[in-house]
């Protein structure tokens, strides 16, 4: 079913496409384009119906989870609301939504509620009504035998949230609050300072005057700047292109001039080269001494000298060490040995014959 994962995606990401451009969240919308784009043909596979379904959901709860926009995620809701209704599996197959995920989904609904879209409440509420979702651990399936690093998904940047934090956090009323609490503090180092000496009273400054002028300013300049950054990118895709390109032909026109500047300078070392002989200017002792260092070669002593120079022997034992050593004395005995032997044999050999006489008589 995995093959199945990026046609489904692409075609979930042009449906929201053209919901985001009608700057709407009504479901009305929504179903037209669903109906335009006859998204109902998707549940027409035959083979592993189940599976197919659980992939298809899988795919459609990405879109309602952060870091999306709200219409994005809006459309998302109503994504898994019309495959849930729409596909052909009884039982049908359920939503999986992890237990952290909850919590962004009751903020979802407080936020769809505050900014009063009571179609996108009413469409979570009768999903939770016939019990679609199916509160999970992990947001899929966990296998054996499965890789550990597996492929991140890749988000498109047209789907995400702009960041708005700086204009959220600096409202009006945190500037007037701020504002009120500066006045508040320089009434109160006023009346400080006039008891107080010059030097002192110079120690208890440890705000700005115009701290809330300066925050208003900043996040007026980052909005200006974010605004512009989107004009721009917007205007002049094709003249980064363009750039790119003349940029990448530049590079290759001058990689291709440096080759052909070296190789010509290679040719040209050869061709002088080729039959000149090397000349070293020497005096006639460097000279020898040169070839004697060169060309002798220093021979390398034996194993028998190296040996006989580390281990020294006095006496017999030197003696019978420096003697050489032959083959028929490796197997031949000592002479007393010997001797001892051969009278051994002659003995055995005697009283065998007294004993064969003896025999001969008594019969």
């Amino acid at each position: 079913m995995e093959s199945y994962r990026k046609p489904v995606k692409s075609d979930c990401e042009a449906l929201l496409s053209r919901f985001r451009q009608t700057q709407s969240v009504r479901f009305e919308v929504f179903s037209n384009i669903w109906k335009e784009m006859k998204f109902v043909q998707i549940f027409r596979q035959s083979h592993n119906k189940r599976a197919f379904c659980r992939m298809v959901l899988d795919v459609a709860y990405c879109y309602f989870m952060p870091p999306f926009s709200f219409q994005i995620r809006v459309g998302g809701l109503y994504l898994l609301y019309s495959f849930y209704h729409c596909q052909n599996t009884s039982p049908p197959e359920q939503i999986r939504v992890a237990l952290k995920d909850w919590e962004d989904v009751r903020n979802f609904e407080k936020e769809s509620l505050d900014a009063q879209h009571l179609d996108v409440a009413y469409i979570l509420q009768q999903l939770l009504t016939c019990k679609a979702f199916l509160f999970t651990a992990m947001p899929t399936l966990l296998h054996y035998n499965r890789k550990r690093t597996e492929e991140k998904p890749e988000l498109c940047d047209e789907f995400m949230e702009r960041p708005c934090r700086p204009q959220e956090l600096i409202n009006t009323q945190l500037t007037e609050e701020m504002s009120n609490i500066h006045e508040l503090y320089k009434n109160m180092k006023a009346s400080i300072s006039s008891q107080m000496s010059t030097a002192d009273a110079a120690s208890v400054s440890l705000i700005r005057d115009g701290i809330v002028s300066e925050l208003c300013s900043a996040v007026m300049e980052f909005y200006n700047w974010q605004q512009n950054k989107d004009t721009v990118d917007e205007a002049q895709p094709s003249q980064e292109r363009i750039s790119s390109q003349q940029e990448c032909s530049n590079r290759a026109k001058l990689l291709a001039s440096i080759k052909s500047k070296a190789y010509e300078e290679a040719s040209e070392a050869v061709k002088s080269r080729r039959h000149r002989q090397v000349e070293i200017d020497l005096p006639a002792e460097e000279d020898k001494s040169f070839l004697k260092l060169h060309h002798s070669r220093v021979p390398k002593p034996s194993l028998k000298n190296r040996t006989k120079e580390q281990i020294r022997m006095s006496g017999n034992m030197g003696r019978e060490a420096a003697r050489i050593t032959l083959i028929n004395h490796l197997v031949t005995l000592e002479p007393a040995l010997q001797e001892k032997i051969k009278n051994e044999r002659r003995f055995k050999s005697l009283n065998e014959h007294l004993e064969s006489q003896t025999i001969s008589t008594s019969h």
